[in-house]
């Protein structure tokens, strides 16, 4: 029986480049907007005020005190913000996944949280001034009808409390939108499983679900961390720079008339590219675990 072969199509130069041309906005944008610019903050952190070559920029990221406490208060700030947003965005998107919640109330929910995750800077600031500052409704509310003075209780918008429990807005908002496909993913076999071999609930949770979700959050949190840690105008609008984090302690050596040392402001950069490349590494490592399960 004689086989007829079909005339194989080929492709010509042309049509390779058309697939090419959807990509060409990407590639252009992240030469402009991602390695230019590295390599320009890379290219000056080894320069002085003065114009010469040093690699003093970087001595003092380990050298000066106040250098390393705004990396260390920038680290904390991310870190709480990253591990409180996570359990409460976790919770939230539980309880409009598979904890029973109304549909229309997850759809609210997730809106909201697209809303919110980018909603920063100095509208955000703001906000929190009117609502909790010295002078702000809910501050006088507490005062006028439970005489309740939280600023004379300890209470300052103005310092680490008052920051962190700003970014949270932005944090647990994030949260959800990145766990509630994560959640969407535990298939219904699983449990019904479990539940067939005398699980409780508690069992099917501690020993089925968690082992799988846990990259998730973990990774979700790497995520969260890394937002708030490069975060600058919120923090900026709400302290005045009062609050040295990292990202101040940058613009003041970039922009500032007193620390002025652009080299040295390059170098801290630098150093948060780093930590922020480390901490992708680790997202994409606890990603590819869960990737395994939530296929």
């Amino acid at each position: 029986m004689a086989t007829t072969l079909l005339p194989q199509k080929v492709s010509r130069p042309t049509e390779n480049w058309r697939k090419w041309l959807g990509v060409v906005p990407f590639f252009l944008f992240a030469v402009l907007f991602l390695i230019i610019p590295s390599v320009r903050l890379l290219a000056g952190s080894f320069f002085a005020v003065e114009g010469e070559f040093t690699l003093q920029n970087y001595i003092q990221l380990f050298t000066s005190e106040t250098i390393v406490n705004a990396y260390k208060l920038s680290i904390q700030i991310s870190a709480v913000t990253a591990i409180g947003g996570g359990i409460f965005g976790f919770l939230l998107a539980y309880s409009v996944t598979v904890g029973g919640l109304p549909k229309p109330l997850r759809s609210a929910l997730i809106t909201f949280s697209g809303v919110a995750s980018n909603f920063a800077g100095v509208p955000l600031a703001f906000a929190f001034i009117a609502t909790l500052g010295r002078a702000g409704f809910l501050t006088t509310i507490l005062k006028e009808v439970f005489n309740v003075n939280i600023y004379e209780q300890g209470f300052s918008l103005y310092t680490f409390l008052g920051l962190s429990l700003t970014y949270m807005y932005f944090q647990f908002p994030l949260m959800v939108l990145i766990i509630a496909p994560a959640l969407d993913g535990l298939k219904r076999e699983w449990r019904e499983a479990a539940e067939n071999l005398g699980a409780s609930s508690f069992q099917y949770w501690t020993q089925v679900a968690m082992p799988v979700l846990l990259p998730s959050i973990l990774a979700s949190m790497i995520l969260l961390f890394g937002n708030a840690f490069g975060a600058y105008a919120t923090a900026y609008a709400l302290t005045g720079g009062r609050l040295e984090i990292v990202t101040i302690q940058i613009g003041a050596q970039i922009r500032g008339d007193v620390f002025h040392n652009p080299g040295l402001g390059y170098a801290m950069a630098m150093g948060m590219v780093v930590i922020m490349a480390v901490s992708l590494a680790g997202y994409s490592w606890l990603q590819s675990k869960t990737e395994r399960w939530l296929k």
